[in-house]
């Protein structure tokens, strides 16, 4: 079986990334010692610890104490009240400096976990055991941590690096198709931005990637991660290239929040995210080639419909996106297969009307 170890480097050190079938199983020693008499604090929730809380086994067995702190499931998990409980029950259980926090499940409980650590004592070490395809590829890398306010997702956070992130492919085995479905939509941005072999093999092999096989997956996982950590490392705390990473994102947040977190999971926003940063690429010169591509394989993904929303409504939350900054509204782009660029000169009146023909398309 395929493993690979990738290693991201950044201010605060070097964050190894270990990746492939069962590679859980080669990090065990490694990870036992990092926990070795200490306070840990696993932080999941109920659906991953009831399907793989026995894989955590051999990890408790060498903590001083073994902690299990369970949120909600979702974007649920990342509000100030959750943050707080969590806050609240490590000082409880005698936590410190020197105590360890490891982030079991998806990318809420990775954005939660990280920045609950990130926080706590102005920061202890933590970990990352990415469960989910979405969080394998994108939110257990790079180390931006956040929790959402009522009507801005990831508002408040910080930049907060995990010890190392162990992304078994073998944990994917377990996950709905749905949930395959949107992690592969942070492949195909990373596909469209800057690996336009992995777009090849997106539209080669994504059957079997939405079948869950770990084998499949696993070079996939790969590739969508190496992508990013390259271009985190020019750039760790997103001033200028690491905004190519919010490709499909600006539009994407807002259906989110649109909807209230509902109805759409993460990557399929995203998905309707890229078909719209599609459409407005045309208009820049991006070829009917490449946009014909893109939404051809965007198709076979086969999104859920999306709900009846008013183009007032999505544009007010674009407004309080993170991403906008007092120049205004500032859009990622496809150039080309492989390539994309930041745009800041789309009127406000132009992003209006492309959005209202978009939806009218949908409907």
């Amino acid at each position: 079986m395929t493993r690979y170890r990738l290693q991201l480097r950044h201010p605060s050190g070097v964050t190894p990334i270990h990746v492939g079938d069962g590679v859980l199983s080669d990090e065990s020693s490694q990870l036992e010692d990092w926990v070795l008499d200490r306070r840990v604090f696993v932080i999941s929730s109920p659906t991953v610890l009831g399907l793989h809380a026995r894989v955590l086994a051999p990890l408790s067995e060498r903590a001083a104490t073994w902690n299990v702190l369970e949120v909600p499931e979702g974007e649920d998990a990342k509000s100030l009240e959750v943050a707080g409980s969590l806050w609240e029950a490590i000082l409880e259980a005698g936590g410190k400096r020197d105590s360890r926090i490891l982030a079991f499940g998806g990318g809420s409980v990775g954005d939660l976990a990280g920045f609950v650590a990130g926080s706590y004592m102005r920061g202890i070490d933590y970990a990352q055991v990415p469960t989910t395809l979405l969080a394998q590829v994108d939110a257990a890398i790079g180390g931006k941590t956040a929790i959402n306010l009522t009507k801005a997702k990831n508002s408040v956070g910080l930049f907060h690096h995990p010890q190392r992130v162990v992304a078994d492919t073998r944990l994917l085995r377990t996950l709905p198709r749905e949930e395959l479905r949107s992690g592969l939509m942070e492949v195909l941005k990373m596909a469209i931005l800057s690996d336009g072999e992995l777009f090849v093999a997106l539209e080669r092999d994504l059957e079997g990637l939405l079948s869950g096989d770990a084998a499949t997956l696993s070079p996939v996982v790969a590739a969508a991660a190496e992508g990013k950590i390259s271009i985190v490392e020019r750039d760790p705390t997103e001033r200028n290239e690491r905004m190519l990473l919010n490709l499909g994102h600006t539009l994407g947040h807002a259906l989110e929040a649109g909807l209230d977190y509902r109805l759409l999971r993460h990557g399929e926003a995203v998905g309707y995210g890229l078909l719209f940063a599609v459409r407005l690429a045309e208009r820049r010169g991006l070829s009917a080639d490449t946009a014909g591509r893109i939404r051809q394989l965007v198709d076979r993904f086969e999104l859920p419909k999306l709900p009846a929303l008013e183009v007032d409504t999505l544009v007010e939350f674009m407004g309080r996106d993170k991403k906008i900054d007092e120049g205004g509204w500032r859009w990622v782009l496809p150039t080309e297969l492989g390539s994309c660029e930041v745009v800041s000169d789309l009127a406000r009146e132009e992003i209006e009307q492309a959005l209202q023909d978009f939806l009218t398309e949908l409907s």
